[in-house]
């Protein structure tokens, strides 16, 4: 499609979709804690608890990124 392999595509989609799907997640938190007049530390766990699932995915796209590094 538009001279793009499916590959490609599928490289593309997993970079910026899950990206910008990740940073509205954060927004949906954020917002919820606002709605629940959550407070400092009452947002504070909100990302802690509900944004540790979206650090635990970033960390392990740097660990395949920085290990196929070191093994060439």
């Amino acid at each position: 499609m538009f001279g793009y392999s499916e590959e490609q595509i599928a490289q593309f989609g997993l970079t910026f979709g899950v990206t910008a799907f990740m940073l509205y997640m954060v927004f949906i938190i954020l917002q919820l804690a606002r709605e629940s007049k959550a407070g400092k530390f009452g947002t504070f766990i909100l990302l802690l608890g509900l944004g540790f699932g979206l650090v635990g995915f970033a960390a392990k796209g740097l660990i395949k990124y920085f290990l196929s590094g070191l093994g060439e």
